[in-house]
């Protein structure tokens, strides 16, 4: 626990303030999703959103245990089978029937938030519907777990219980985490139960990016060679949505929202 910071009432609301910046605009981006709309395009729009509201993005630049020049972009643009860091390139065009996720990080007066929403393109797929809707249930689910005085596997397990009811998988090597003076901080916050990572006890003041990420067939990703993009192995569907939220006396609230 020594590691994990608790953020103090002004911390809180700098994050809050980004938070509903952040939001804002992921509905301005979910709005431009569309067939053949090249997810660069996405990229360029939300640099632009963000520094025209006074905040900066938190992912450009991000290079974790000091990894060359860092991530290319300000948002990550995954499709499909794709679950987390998709770079938006030129060439990734969206088409009808994709399962589109937009993740982005906001810093604010050296605050930061994360959050991702899940864009289906056009008709999609029984499948697609599915695990959209239920990836977005086990987010809101583990947030109702979140308090004071619980621990992380509270949510974990109110996470995992519901994606393996309705026949989903939990990705296991990519978790959620503190958030707020870093985009990545402690702890790990996972989404499925583990006796020894799961038993940190949150505190009013901590401050965590929730991300559910559920795969449509086995728990198994890999690295794609851009050296940023995990997939799901078997090619099936990943789904994935993420807000950030403060503990509170009464709960947690939800920063990421507007």
């Amino acid at each position: 626990m020594s590691n994990i910071s608790i953020k103090s009432r002004e911390e809180i609301e700098i994050m809050r303030e980004g938070g509903r910046i952040l939001a804002g605009i992921l509905e301005k981006l979910r709005a431009e999703v569309k067939p053949g709309r090249s997810a660069q395009e996405l990229d360029k729009l939300a640099r632009e959103l963000v520094f025209s509201r006074g905040a900066r993005p938190s992912f450009l630049g991000y290079a974790p245990n000091g990894r060359g020049e860092g991530y290319p972009a300000a948002l990550c643009v995954s499709i499909n089978d794709e679950i987390v860091h998709g770079i938006p390139e030129k060439n990734k065009i969206i088409s009808e029937g994709d399962l589109v996720k937009l993740d982005m990080g906001v810093e604010r007066k050296k605050m930061h938030t994360d959050a991702t929403i899940m864009v289906g393109v056009g008709k999609i797929s029984v499948a697609a519907e599915k695990i959209m809707k239920v990836a977005e249930e086990c987010l809101y689910l583990g947030i109702d777990a979140i308090a004071p005085g619980k621990i992380i596997s509270d949510y974990a397990c109110a996470v995992e219980d519901h994606a393996k009811k309705n026949g989903f998988s939990i990705v296991r090597d990519l978790v959620g985490h503190g958030v707020g003076r870093s985009i990545h901080e402690p702890p790990q916050v996972l989404n499925y139960f583990h006796k020894k990572l799961g038993n940190v006890t949150l505190k009013v003041g901590m401050t965590l990016a929730l991300e559910p990420m559920i795969n449509e067939g086995g728990y198994e990703i890999y690295l794609a060679d851009d050296g940023w993009t995990y997939k799901t192995l078997d090619g099936k569907l990943n789904g994935h949505w993420e807000h950030t939220v403060a503990v509170t006396k009464d709960g947690c609230e939800i920063l990421t929202k507007i």
